[in-house]
Parts: C-alpha cells; structure tokens; sequence
C-alpha cells in the first residue's frame, strides 16, 4: 500500500466529510490508511513471536532497518515454520543460530518495494531479489515464486496468510523458513529447469552433489524449451537420460564456468573456460554458443539468478561441442 502524504490525506479526509462519509475507519468499505510499520504489526502478532525474537537476536540491527521507510515486502515465518526450522537444523533455540548466519537468513525474507499476492498470481511465477547478501561477493540473493498452487517460495514455502497492510510495506506469513539457495534448490524449484534437474541427475552423475559445493560457478542453465528441441532430434530420446552417456556428460559440462560467479554485468565478448571446454559469448546481443558447425547459438532469456554458490543465467538452446581455442592446441 502505497504511502499518503499527511496533505494529501487531509485533502482526501475533507472531500469524504464533504460527501458524507467518514474517514479513518473500515466501516461499509471506507478507506483505511495502516498507521503501524511491519515491524508493530509483527510484533503485535503472538504467532510471529519468534520471527520478532530472531530480528532482536540477529546481527544488523534489522529491526531499526525494518522501522526505515521502506516498503518493504515481508516474507513472515510463523511459529511452527520458525520451530521447524529449528528443529530440522539441531537449534536448541533462536539463541543457538549464529547471528550472522541468522541475518542473512532473515535479510532472504525482506524484497525491496511493496509486493502484493494479486502483483505475484498476474505474473504467475518468476525470481524477486531478496535484501541477503550471501551470494558470492556480497551479490543479494535471489527468490523463486510460483502460483499454480498457492504463492510458493523456493518450492518449499507457502503464503498462508497473505498481504497485511502496513505504512512502510506489506506482510505476507508463509508456513516455512526460506533456507539460503544454492545452485541446485532453483533447479528443484523451478519447473521450467526440470529437464535440466533429469539430465543433472541421470546415470551416475555426481553434479549435483558438485553444484552443493563451495563454487563458486556460473551455471547457463537450458531451460526445459532447449532440452525439448533437443530431444526432438533423434527418436529414441524422451527424456535427457535416453541421450547416450558421454554425449549428455559433456554438454552438461559445458554449461558451468567454474571458480567464477559471472553476473550479467560482466559478461564480456569472447571464448571463456568451462569444465567441458570453451564457449564463446555475445554479451551485447546476449547469446552462447558452441563449436558445432553450424554454431548452436543460444540466447540468454534470464539472467543473474542468484545463489550462495554461485549464479544462473537460463539459455534457450543446449550446447553441444565445445569452442576450441586454437592457440590452445598443439
């Protein structure tokens, strides 16, 4: 809800006397202007106690922050999701989590600007960048939302109670605590990467385990349009684990640039050095391509999502030979 100027308010309060109506009540659908910031209305809430105890308890000072101007949208983790979270990761209490840890935990719950659930179900699903900065380099982390059914976060947290109204922003409670994303929890979240998650998890590949690692990697994730074309080359491909071993090892090995978290930002013209070979990048037009011939050139439909471990950049076509630089080879 976006905030009123106290002129601005007045001028509407005498129009509605004028007409007479009434104003600062709710009364038969009066307008009603919230007083109170996001961090009085959770206080104010018994089941987001804990929520408020773990905002005095962080580093950051985040309930000062979270007093600021804002808007702010708030993902909030009731009681039982705060308990649950405890519980899963062996804290005796919100006194027992690290406070550092805990800040950016809490910071990967707080989106910059005010989001309501009807701005989320029109855009039916996508990323928002949280205020954690626990990417690689300070990067601020990124969110997954979808609303096929219910507002889901990361795939694991759902909007029980959405859109309570505040002066500086908007509380939407949600029935679990978001963990901190690594590369392989958007590859799990988010449908249109399930081809991918197949290939990543066919035969006896060992990425996924590789992409929980420290990193960090900039991953060009194909999104289920690209492994579909691909599949619809040959027969007797349904899925990416019909496609022969070597063939699918190498091109997932081509999609990862490893010890480098490349934002789109820095992004620059040329060949550069993934597991599998080289790869060559458009950063102006915004493409990758292969060393096939002809090149399989791939658009980069999404960029900089963003994770602890590293960042995905989706691309709209699977790459398959690697671009060999020739002063490489002797």
């Amino acid at each position: 809800m976006k905030i009123i100027s106290k002129f601005t308010y007045a001028v509407f309060c005498t129009v509605l006397v004028l007409g007479t109506y009434s104003c600062g009540s709710d009364d038969d659908g009066d307008v009603v202007i919230p007083t109170d910031n996001v961090v009085t209305i959770a206080t104010g809430d018994s089941d987001l106690s804990l929520l408020v105890s773990a905002l005095t308890t962080a580093d950051g000072d985040l309930v000062s922050v979270l007093n600021g101007d804002g808007p702010f949208t708030i993902l909030a983790p009731t009681n039982s999701a705060m308990e649950a979270f405890l519980t899963a990761n062996n804290y005796a209490d919100i006194n027992a989590v690290p406070t550092d840890e805990l800040q950016q935990i809490l910071l990967n719950h707080v989106i910059a600007g005010e989001i309501s659930s009807s701005d989320l179900i029109n855009d039916a699903a996508g990323y928002e960048q949280t205020s954690s900065t626990a990417g690689p380099n300070g990067s601020a982390l990124s969110v997954y939302f979808n609303t096929t059914d219910g507002v889901v976060f990361n795939g694991s947290a759902t909007v029980s109670t959405a859109d309570i109204a505040a002066s500086n922003g908007i509380i939407h409670k949600i029935d679990a605590v978001i963990g901190l994303p690594d590369l392989t929890t958007f590859a799990t979240a988010d449908p249109n990467l399930s081809r991918l998650l197949e290939g990543l998890s066919a035969y006896n590949f060992d990425y996924v385990t590789t992409l929980q690692g420290d990193g960090p990697f900039t991953v060009f994730a194909p999104n289920n349009a690209a492994f579909n074309d691909l599949l619809a080359t040959n027969v007797d491909w349904n899925t990416p684990a019909d496609i022969e071993e070597t063939t699918l090892e190498s091109a997932l090995n081509l999609h990862v640039l490893p010890d480098a978290n490349v934002r789109e930002e820095n992004l620059t013209d040329g060949n550069v050095s993934t597991i599998g070979g080289q790869v060559s990048i458009n950063a102006t037009a915004k493409t990758v391509s292969d060393g096939s011939d002809p090149a399989t050139v791939s658009n980069i439909v999404s960029t900089n999502i963003q994770t602890t471990n590293g960042v995905i950049h989706l691309i709209d076509k699977v790459l398959l030979n690697p671009v060999f630089d020739p002063g490489l080879i002797n």
